[in-house]
Formats: C-alpha cells, structure tokens, sequence
C-alpha cells in the first residue's frame, strides 16, 4: 500500500510539499485539501495586481509556462488529488483529519500516514466599530483583490486609506496612487514607517518619497473608528489626528499564525501562536509537519523565535518537508528575515536585526551609515546608495543590515551578499575584506559595502567619532552648535548665506593651511558629501587636539534625504 501524505492548506507551502514529494517518490498518494478553490497563487503580487502591474488574476496563478495551477493541473501535470474541503480536527491517534466539504458540507474522515499543516496566517482585524462595513478589507487573498480592483476599476473610489505602515501596507499605497491615482492616506500608529524592518534614520527617506509621490501619511496617530453603514459602505476613517472621508480602507496591521487546528490536536504552539517545529520542520508529533505562516522559526542573529510570513521562507521549507517526508534529513535552522521591497522608485532591503531591536536582545549595538554610488563614480547613470550596518561592539559580530537605493536590484544584491553570512556570526573586519564581483557598470572598487564594514570597523576601534543623522538634525536645531563642511566653495555657499556664523566653509585641501579658523573650544559637527573626507578631516583635527566633535554619518546625500527641508533651493 503506498504511503498516504495529507496536506493541510494549498496556496504556498503546501502545493510546494506536494510536487517535491512526486518527483522524489512518484508512488506516494498526496492530497491536498483546502477550503478555497483558489489555490497555489503568489500572495506576495496581490499588490501589483491591484496596482495593474499584472494585468489578471490568473497571472498570480499560473506556471512561468502560463498554465494554470488548478486542480486539473495538479492531477494531470503533478500526480496530486485536490479537494476543496475545510478540515474541522487532527486525530493524532488514529492519524486521520475530520473533513467538510465546502460545496455540500458532507463529512469525511481522511487517513494519512504523515500529515502537513500549512494552514498559512491570517490578517490581524483590529477592534474598531466599523471595520465590517462593505469596502473595509485586508488584501491577502485572491478574493479580497478581486474585490478591490473592482471597486477601483467601476469607479467607486476616490479616496482610500491605509491602516498600517508595513510593508504590505506601503506596497498597497504604492499601487493605488501610481496607477489609478486615488488619494490615499496612510495611517501608522507608530512614529515610523516600517518600525519592525527599519530603524527610523533609514525609514525617513521610504517616508519623504512617498510623500513626494502624493502619499498622504499620518504617522504616531491611531485609527478610533471607521463611519459608513451597511448599505452605502464606508465612507469615512476617524484618528486621533481627525476624520479622513473615503470610500475604501485597507486593513494592514499585521497577521497572526493560523495554528487553532494544530492547538486542538495538542500541538506544541509558541509563545508568538505559531506551531512549533525542530530544524527538519517536524512538530511535536514526529508524523506531523508544519511550515510557512504558520510556525515560528529562530532568528538566527537573536535566537529568539520570531513568525515570519515570507513567502521565500515558506518556499524553501516546503522543499525541506518533502525532502524529509521522502526518506531525507534536510534541515532550516532558522532564519535572519532577509527581504526587499520596491517602494516607488526606491528599493529597500534588509536583513537581521535592526538597532533597536539589537539593543532589546541585549547586544552592545553600534552602527554605521555609508552613502555611496551603487557603481564606479565616474560610470554614467551612477546613482546613489543607502547602506546601514549593524555589530555588537564586545565581539564584532554583524547583527544587521539595511538597505535604500534607486536601483533595487544594486540593494538587494548587497544585503543579500551579508545575509548568507550573518548565521555564521561574520565579523566587521570579514565584511570590510568581503570579496564581491567588480566592474564600474556595477560596482566600485571599493564596494559599498566594503566601506560599510571599514566605516563600523573604524567607529568600534575609537578612530571614528559618528553621530546619526537624525540625532544632528535634532542637536542643530535645538542648540547653537556650528558646522564644518569640508566640501568645495560652491556647496558650502548656499548652507553659509541660509545658517549664517553657524556653518563654516573649509574645502579639506585647504584646512592645513587655515587651521586658525576652526572653533577650538567648541563642539563641532563635521559634513561632506558622504562621511568619508568629513572623517578624514576629523582625523587631522585630532592631531591638532581638536577632538570636541563628530562625523555626520552619510554626509550630505543622508542629510537630505533624510529631511529635504534642510538644506537651502538649489
């Protein structure tokens, strides 16, 4: 009798379980049962189909071949039974689940000899009167899209707001402003966007070009309520900052485990909700595996453990568990959250842990901030790139790194090249001598993240005195300290005629010789263009005993992107 795998869910981690097992053991009886008819899609596009980036539904369901992933093409193509039922219970003893099926509501009891639970997460509805009204919704299935771009496409919607400033949040603003240029405002009660991925000197920048691309944000407020009844919709969001009118709300707060099924069968649960698995993504029930939205997995840099609905992550386990189910000892240790995402025209990327979660794990965490061209500086259509990167000071070990750029794939290239390292416990000095690929169509000689390391590197061993920029912009405007700006006549000018006495002009190959003109009996901050002559020159301060002050850190290109208002029209 061929050995029986039933598997629980059928849009990610599922269907990727399924296939792995067919082609390493043809003879295997898998099914698949889910309680939506839509499956295998890709979650992670709902935006840009919302956004008209992919142009129908089914482009989010199909192969790169452009078949579609039904259950016809399971059956046919993959050798997999697909049945549209809701499982109701896990009899760990007997090794059957109670099933229910969706079209007649009939009852049956399925065998299995090993069972999958991929029962993904679901979105997180905040407690607010008014958030079942018609137009208020999450966008984290197909149905839920289909819904919304028909609501766009009649024109039912003018205005719309966003709860939630995370990533599927910024994507969702992204895609109903660029295309269908609905006035949409996005709501955080948090004082950053993105506060889980980003520390908030890099989630400024995300925050200044949304605005720039007319996204209204309203930061550190909270939503009370949502107006509207149940026949004409919604028609309004109430926050703490006022009343927003609109006719469409996305509900972007987050998701939590769907694991209730698991918990019922006496599963170890976490303390996050997630199901517990070891390294082979066995439960605690060595018949039963679990994976995707699911599980909580450890963070390889904290070693805490953490829920991380990513779509890769759920990928590369579902490879794992069919792998093992088949005989195999592959193993997921854990995972460091490496992502990207396209905001606009930026690319963001990131991966580990950022400084303030560091700080919360008890590291002694440092960081650095470079600016720099993402290719060779004198390389036509160079554009410049935004890295952070993040050690412990005791043992140099890299925590994590963040990422901003114009050219997304140049971002996402460099944090990838760091994330591979950071369960390995790699050092500064490892990634200051990281050998990357070089030619000035892509890089620099020195790469930007070379620079990263040698800039962190030079901060824990003392020779380098930082200060974030945002902790300047505070300092500058709520004290009378000056500025030393080490770049030419012609950009220091315009920042002498707007700040007066308090800037002070001194291109570096002139300091030498016009030493009696620096402050010495004052605390100064030093500017360049991108932190690198401003340290160079805080180095020759040094040895003239001048040591009362600190490197802006990314220099001029962070400064103003960080708050555009600063620096005078040019």
């Amino acid at each position: 009798m061929p050995k029986r795998v039933v598997i629980i869910g059928a849009v990610a981690l599922g269907p990727k379980v399924a296939a792995r097992i067919k082609r390493l053991d043809p003879s295997t009886e898998v099914t698949l049962l889910d309680r939506d008819k839509l499956i295998s899609y890709g979650g992670c596009g709902i935006p840009y189909y919302v956004g008209g980036d992919v142009a129908d539904v089914e482009g989010l369901r199909s192969t790169s071949a452009h078949i579609l992933r039904d259950e016809i093409f399971f059956r046919n193509a993959k050798g997999v039974a697909v049945h549209h039922k809701e499982v109701t219970a896990i009899d760990r003893k007997n090794k059957t689940v109670t099933t229910v099926s969706v079209s007649d509501g009939k009852e049956e009891i399925i065998e299995y000899d090993q069972l999958v639970i991929a029962t993904g997460a679901s979105p997180f509805i905040p407690p607010l009167e008014g958030v079942d009204l018609p137009g208020v919704t999450p966008l984290t299935n197909l149905h839920q899209a289909q819904l919304v771009k028909d609501m766009i496409s009649q024109g039912r919607v003018e205005k719309a707001v966003v709860i939630g400033g995370g990533a599927i949040g910024l994507e969702i603003a992204e895609a109903l402003t660029d295309l269908w240029g609905i006035e949409t405002t996005l709501v955080e009660m948090m004082d950053q966007l993105m506060p889980m991925a980003f520390g908030k000197d890099m989630s400024l920048p995300i925050e200044n070009h949304m605005k720039e691309k007319d996204v209204k944000l309203i930061l550190g407020e909270r939503v009370t309520g949502i107006v509207g009844d149940k026949k004409t919709g919604v028609t309004a969001v109430e926050t703490t900052a006022g009343t927003l009118p609109c006719e469409l709300v996305i509900l972007s707060v987050g998701a939590r485990p769907n694991s209730e099924l698991a918990k019922d069968a006496g599963l170890a649960i976490g303390a996050l909700g997630g199901i517990i698995v070891n390294s082979c993504m066995k439960t605690s029930d060595p018949n039963i595996y679990a994976g995707g939205d699911c599980v909580e997995v450890p963070h390889l840099v904290s070693g805490q453990s953490v829920h991380m609905p990513l779509g890769s992550l759920a990928n590369r386990q579902g490879r794992i568990i069919g792998t093992n189910i088949c005989g195999g000892c592959d193993q997921l240790h854990g995972a460091v959250g490496t992502f990207c995402l396209k905001i606009f025209d930026l690319g963001i990327a990131r991966a580990g842990l950022t400084l303030k979660q560091a700080k919360a794990a008890g590291f002694d965490a440092v960081q650095a901030i470079v600016v720099q061209s993402d290719r060779a500086h004198f390389y036509p259509e160079m554009e410049l790139m935004y890295i952070k990167l993040i050690a412990d000071r005791r043992t140099r070990k890299v925590l994590g790194i963040e990422g901003i750029g114009s050219a997304g794939d140049a971002v996402k290239s460099r944090i990838d090249s760091v994330a591979v390292l950071l369960k390995h416990g790699v050092t500064v000095e490892e990634i200051s001598a990281l050998e990357v690929g070089y030619a000035p169509p892509f890089a620099s000689a020195m790469d930007i993240i070379n620079n990263a390391g040698n800039t962190l590197e030079n901060t824990i061993d003392g020779s380098h005195d930082p200060i974030d920029v945002m902790d300047f912009l505070q300092e500058f405007k709520n004290n009378n300290q000056r500025v030393l700006d080490v770049r030419s006549d012609a950009q220091t000018g315009p920042f002498v005629e707007k700040y007066k006495e308090r800037w002070i002009g001194i291109p570096q190959e002139e300091l030498i010789n016009r030493m009696d003109e620096v402050p010495k009996d004052e605390p100064l901050y030093l500017l360049c263009g991108s932190g690198i002559r401003s340290y160079e020159v805080q180095l020759v301060l040094r040895r003239n005993g001048i040591t009362n002050n600190k490197n802006i850190m990314g220099g001029i290109g962070m400064l103003k992107l960080t708050d555009p208002d600063f620096a005078p029209e040019e």
